[in-house]
């Protein structure tokens, strides 16, 4: 089964999916929600209040001075609605600031989590760079969203109701008419053009996405560029991608600049020729100043939102165009899926099995042919062969990263497929032959295996690993900053940090994957040893291309081309003078020429 591959948008998600996946963020809090939007109505009725008592203040002062009185009342009813409308939009963001944060809050851990979901077939296409901007505009995309969206076209809505239905009762029909025309106007211009424009925005977010993974990439591959003196390629791929980035930016601002335009001629238009309609009113006696100054100033409390109502329909595009991204990730479906209500695995001796097992990780290019084998409770058994034979593939099929295509395998007697993933895992503990660390202290590293560990617990692990004395000999010792992926330490150092970790966390199985690989021929048989002693107790499989490090097995599994082809322990393999023997002599032959290089360059074997 594939999965989709993440990387452009995905064409079936439209924007009401993309709000309807929002709304159960918004309902946990619906009394908050509701709550605000009160608040929001009470905001916008004391701002159209404002006009109709600004029209009283005007005809009260149109008078003739013997006549004229200071409108106090009216003068403090003004300031108090001014207020107003001030106080319930910030006590309406108080109350909505939970409801805003909990829901990025939430959706970023869902996305989170599903990430980590997911299977490492996705990790292994991932481009991390652009998916870690995707996800970042994504969640801004959610702020922006739900606060102008609830807090901007609503009340704007609103507000448009509320000032007709003033005007209508008011005053000819004709003001109305003209309004509603000039908005009809305003919301298809801005709806046409801002759809045309998303595809500008839409190649800007893939160009955006393109470079940050370019550069991350680059960035943490700094030792390959340097060894390939390629800085300037590095420098020509990822101004490619700004080039780009930087074409669809210039679109995108030229024609927000023609948007802008257009709403500036339409609004403008509306409010001259209401202006001219008032103007004539109060010419002709059917209005008075103060209905001409009320009439402007709910021309302009009404077209400035209105304005700003186009830059926000805009922007809520936007961050749909952000957001879909995002969601999209969430729409990738994990490839191993657990049951429903999946038991624990239960373990009681820790025996391994493998039986007909198929699998491939093309449809095309099969890597396991009919696996068998068992590796009984607290018995080692070794897998050996040349690289690409398909040994590492066998741990990751036992830690269930992939499920075979035919076949099962048990750990004693429960199929893996039947148990839930985190109590398996826990079952096993792994020393990858590719160690990563974190960009973290050496003790955070070791503590990992087991978070809750005492430190002398974690010191103790260190120990086993060989790896105490040298952080000792550190100037920071165990909160010395390994470095992003541990590259500041030595590859041995950073095998012997998994080790440990491994050693903390104490399974019931063990899987050592080419665990000694980076370590020289010292601290290797040192470890060696440590591992041999701590493998008496656990059932371990071990992964190994030197197959001086695993003569003590209880039996061997030789693979070549996915097959088993021998199996046995070492002085048996050795006697069929089959493909283990081979393997062997060629190693021994190697170790021999090394040792001869060594004492030739004065140096003593194995140093």
């Amino acid at each position: 089964m594939r999965i989709k591959h993440y990387g452009s948008p995905p064409g079936n998600r439209n924007d009401w999916k993309t709000i309807k996946t929002l709304l159960p963020y918004l309902w946990e809090f619906r009394t908050r929600v509701f709550l605000a939007l009160a608040l929001l109505g009470l905001a916008k009725v004391a701002n159209v209040g404002v006009p109709l008592v600004l029209k009283e203040v005007v005809d009260s002062l149109d008078k003739p001075k013997a006549m004229l009185a200071l409108p106090v009342f009216l003068l403090l009813a003004y300031g108090t609605l001014r207020f107003a409308n001030s106080l319930f939009g910030e006590l309406r963001d108080v109350v909505f600031a939970k409801v805003l944060q909990r829901s990025i809050r939430r959706v970023a851990l869902k996305v989170f989590r599903h990430l980590h979901a997911l299977s490492l077939r996705f990790h292994l296409e991932r481009q991390t760079g652009g998916m870690s901007r995707d996800i970042e505009r994504g969640t801004a995309g959610i702020r922006f969203l739900l606060n102008f969206m609830i807090f901007n076209i609503l009340p704007t809505i609103l507000e448009i109701a509320l000032v007709c239905a003033i005007l209508l009762a008011r005053y000819d029909t004709i003001f109305t008419l003209t309004i509603l025309a000039a908005l009809v106007i305003y919301i298809i211009f801005t709806l046409m053009i801002t759809e045309w424009r998303m595809i500008f925005r839409r190649n800007m977010n893939e160009m955006d996405s393109k470079a940050n993974t370019a550069a991350i990439d680059s960035l943490l591959n700094y030792e390959t560029v340097k060894y390939f003196n390629n800085e300037e390629y590095e420098a020509r791929r990822y101004d490619g991608n700004l080039r780009l980035w930087e074409q669809a930016a210039v679109r995108n601002q030229t024609s927000l600049s023609l948007l802008n335009a257009g709403q500036g001629v339409i609004i403008a238009g509306g409010i001259t020729v209401i202006m001219l309609l008032a103007g004539r009113g109060v010419v002709n006696g059917s209005m008075t100043i103060g209905d001409l100054v009320m009439v402007n100033a709910f021309l302009i409390q009404l077209y400035m939102p209105l304005h700003f109502l186009g830059f926000v329909y805009r922007e809520i595009r936007h961050s749909l165009a952000d957001m879909e991204r995002m969601f999209g990730l969430l729409e990738t479906s994990a490839e191993v899926k657990e049951k429903e209500n999946a038991p624990a695995l239960q373990i009681r001796e820790g025996a391994i099995r493998f039986e007909h097992v198929d699998f491939a990780y093309e449809s095309n290019r099969q890597i396991l042919f009919e696996v068998n084998f068992e590796v009984p409770a607290g018995h080692k058994v070794a897998v050996v062969g040349h690289s690409g034979a398909g040994k590492s593939t066998l741990s990751r099929l036992l830690f269930r990263f992939y499920d075979p295509n035919e076949g099962r395998i048990l750990i004693d007697g429960q199929d893996i497929r039947e148990v839930s993933q985190k109590s398996l895992r826990a079952a096993i503990g792994i020393v990858p032959q590719d160690t990563v660390l974190f960009n973290d202290s050496i003790f955070y590293n070791i503590a990992y295996g087991r978070p809750d560990a005492t430190r002398e617990e974690i010191i103790q692990a260190a120990r086993h690993a060989h790896i105490h004395e040298f952080v000792q000999s550190l100037p920071e010792k165990y909160d010395t900053m390994v470095g992003e992926r541990g590259l500041k330490l030595s590859g041995g150092e950073k095998q012997r940090v998994a080790i440990a970790r491994t050693l903390l966390k104490n399974p019931c199985i063990l899987v050592f994957d080419e665990a000694t690989s980076a370590l020289d021929s010292k601290t290797e048989k040192a470890i060696q040893a440590e591992l041999e002693e701590i493998a008496v107790n656990h059932t371990t499989l071990v992964i190994a291309h030197r197959l001086s490090t695993v003569m003590d097995a209880d039996q061997i599994l030789v693979l070549d081309q996915g097959r088993i082809v021998e199996r046995g322990a070492h002085q048996q393999l050795l006697s069929h003078d089959g493909v283990y023997a081979h393997m062997w002599a060629l190693q021994q032959q190697e170790e021999r020429e090394q040792a001869l290089k060594a004492v030739g360059n004065g140096l003593q074997p194995g140093a």
